[in-house]
């Protein structure tokens, strides 16, 4: 699996146990909507400062994005 993959797994499993939409993290993290999206969909790679920003959001330590999940 790709690293791009599972970030993307991740995020979106972050945010769905915090109950949250996309629009509702984008909000949160003041960044566009479609970003959330287009990084779930694995069509644009998050940088650091962006991955540091969505787990302040989401109350995770930013290195729960890369665990591969079994």
């Amino acid at each position: 699996m790709r690293l791009r993959e599972v970030v993307a797994r991740n995020l979106r499993r972050l945010r769905q146990a915090k109950g949250l939409s996309q629009e509702e993290l984008a909000d949160r993290a003041d960044i566009n909507r479609n970003y959330v999206g287009m990084l779930e969909r694995e069509q644009h790679a998050a940088t650091i400062d962006m991955l540091e920003k969505l787990a302040e959001v989401l109350e995770t330590d930013p290195v729960e994005f890369f665990r591969r999940q079994n």
